[in-house]
């Protein structure tokens, strides 16, 4: 499956999930809910992926986690915050370059239409 194909479906599962719970809730309940929904949809989900970093040509656990990889192609940063900064945004990137995975979504669980609080991030752009 393309990544522009996964990402819709992942959109969907993430959209189902906000309608079944409305924002307002912790993020780590938002995590667990898509993990289950991501799963059961027969996609293959990592929860809490352990990112290292290497400095120095030193492999080093930092405790840098992604919060969900899907079909190991599109990262999951999940939030549920007032408003995305650009740090959010930031964070999320260098999940991807570390990773190097070329493509992420940036979800804001803590909106009324999830729509307006997912981006869209694809590596280099």
């Amino acid at each position: 499956m393309s990544e522009d194909l996964l990402t819709r479906r992942i959109i969907g599962i993430a959209i189902e999930v906000h309608t079944a719970l409305g924002p307002g809730l912790l993020e780590n309940v938002y995590k667990e809910c898509l993990y289950y929904k991501l799963i059961k949809e027969g996609l293959n989900t990592e929860k809490e992926k352990v990112i290292p970093i290497f400095f120095e040509e030193v492999r080093l656990e930092c405790g840098y986690r992604i919060d969900l990889v899907v079909e190991n192609k599109v990262i999951l940063e999940l939030k549920s915050v007032e408003v995305l900064h650009n740090v959010h945004l930031a964070q999320a990137l260098t999940y991807m370059k570390l990773g190097n995975y070329q493509t992420g979504l940036l979800i804001n669980f803590n909106v009324y239409r999830l729509r307006d609080g997912i981006k869209r991030l694809i590596n280099g752009y």
